[in-house]
């Protein structure tokens, strides 16, 4: 086979927490649009992601880690060590059970909870993972619109959104410490908008089927666009 018959090789997307809601979705349209999809579950039951590997039993790998578990990170590292992606993009994060309490209402626990699954274990993943990403390739982080600070005038779900402007403010630590070393690499912050799933809740005003497509066209289209960017799923910027 010649090098001009030769056939062009996948791009690949690793995806941190797909075993439900947005993450399965995201799996699923990546798969559509032809990409080789490594994604992640927490537990070891049966998920979604098991019933889509039927239908892509060779563009579809399923892995098994808890983000918030360091040594659980090193050891998916090591599985992952010889491949090279084009994305890196961490979608696992959680909510308060009352989201409406106020931040002095919120058990000492539940806040350390939120903020290591929310803010330090994504950046922790990113760390641990990044060198598995293309000098030129993307990683995202799956973000919110409440963790705006310049957008917050009404309030409200004040633990939640404290998680998220953390996050971001992270990520932007981040971005500015590799800027030198890894100045072709994409960084985004995605806000997804309001989504019903079992996280968003069913009073959420948007459904999947309209939202993930608009979420992997963003992604997509940061591919390739150096820096660190906070977008809404329609590609436009975010306030920080």
């Amino acid at each position: 086979m010649t090098e001009l018959t030769k056939p062009t090789a996948l791009p690949r997307i690793l995806l941190i927490g797909a075993s439900r809601g947005i993450g399965l979705a995201m799996t699923d349209e990546f798969l559509q649009r032809g990409w080789q999809v490594t994604a992640t579950v927490r537990g070891t039951g049966h998920t979604g992601l098991h019933d889509l590997s039927s239908t892509y039993p060779n563009e579809l790998i399923i892995e098994q880690v808890d983000m918030t578990d360091s040594d659980q990170l090193t050891g998916l590292h090591q599985r992952l060590a010889k491949h090279h992606f084009d994305i890196l993009f961490i979608n696992a994060g959680t909510s308060n059970r009352n989201q409406n309490e106020t931040i002095a209402e919120v058990t000492t626990e539940e806040f350390v909870h939120l903020m290591i699954t929310n803010a330090l274990s994504p950046m922790r993943t990113t760390e641990a993972l990044q060198d598995l990403v293309k000098e030129d390739g993307l990683i995202g982080i799956m973000s919110s619109g409440l963790g705006s600070v310049g957008n917050n005038i009404k309030g409200g779900k004040e633990v939640y959104r404290g998680t998220k402007a953390a996050l971001n403010q992270y990520l932007r630590s981040y971005a500015a410490r590799e800027a030198e070393q890894h100045p072709e690499r994409s960084l985004l912050l995605l806000a997804p908008g309001w989504i019903r799933t079992e996280l968003g809740g069913s009073d959420a005003s948007f459904s999947l089927e309209e939202t993930i497509p608009e979420i992997v066209n963003t992604i997509e289209a940061k591919r390739g666009k150096s820096g660190l960017e906070y977008l809404d799923r329609f590609g436009k910027v975010v306030p920080w």
